[in-house]
């Protein structure tokens, strides 16, 4: 797979696709694949890369631009498959390291949370899904409303169940990434700021005008975190959480200069 995923992100693409979308001001510095939020459905990930890749098979015509396969955050919690997403998502990108950038969602910063502060904030993210993810690393015996020693042995069985350097990794991770006019965040960004001075709050946990001001710049941003039943473009904004955890749909967009295509 991750062969495959090498020669994805080395060619183009230019034949015709499901759902294309003429965006005259869009113009990213390469071409963009965007992932959105997977929680924990890593068979939903492999399906929508593996129907990238029949498509590219398609195309007669390739060209020498590269790719930048992005990832928006929120890989664990709801879904079943949590460790298993951190896992290939951690192999992916130590094998393509140019090619693939993983930001942090608001779900990977409470899951950081637990860890660091299991008794003082382990309880918000037990409820938003923690539970399943820990189930994913076979580690039961522990609820929302847990004593204080049963959710720091929680925590430690986390902590050692994890691959060597995935916290690291984890801890790491950049909270947006920009290509161009094109800038990917997890949540959202404050309309009325350039992305050099975004919080790391708007970013990872939103904003109260994201979803409703246009930006008055040139500016488009690419976001998760917020579900949409169908992903959605807007002046400024392309919103591509559809769910994966209870619609059974991820969203995968593939930004070129003046286009935008969903799979």
């Amino acid at each position: 797979m991750f062969n495959q995923l090498k020669s994805l992100l080395s060619k183009s693409s230019t034949g015709k696709v499901e759902r294309a979308v003429d965006l005259a001001q869009i113009a990213p510095d390469q071409r963009l694949l965007v992932v959105g939020d997977v929680h924990g459905c890593l068979n939903l990930l492999l399906d929508t890369i593996k129907r990238l890749e029949a498509h590219i098979e398609t195309v007669e015509d390739w060209d020498d631009l590269r790719s930048k396969l992005v990832f928006v955050g929120d890989y664990v919690d709801r879904g079943e498959q949590s460790a298993q997403t951190l896992n290939w998502l951690h192999n992916l990108q130590k094998s393509l390291p140019y090619d693939v950038e993983c930001l942090m969602g608001n779900h990977e910063r409470m899951m950081l949370d637990f860890l660091d502060d299991p008794a003082g904030r382990g309880a918000r993210w037990l409820r938003n899904g923690g539970l399943q993810t820990l189930a994913s690393y076979k580690i039961g015996g522990v609820r929302e409303r847990s004593n204080v020693e049963e959710l720091t042995e929680a925590s430690m069985k986390l902590e050692a169940a994890m691959p060597e350097g995935q916290l690291e990794w984890l801890r790491q991770l950049p909270k947006k990434f920009k290509s161009g006019n094109v800038c990917v965040a997890h949540a959202a960004m404050d309309p009325h700021l350039s992305p050099e001075d975004q919080s790391t709050q708007t970013l990872m946990w939103g904003h109260n005008e994201f979803m409703t001001t246009p930006r008055d710049d040139d500016l488009w941003v690419v976001h998760g975190h917020t579900i949409v039943k169908e992903p959605r473009i807007s002046k400024s904004r392309i919103s591509i959480d559809t769910g994966a955890y209870h619609s059974g749909k991820l969203t995968l967009a593939l930004i070129e200069p003046g286009v935008c295509t969903f799979f």
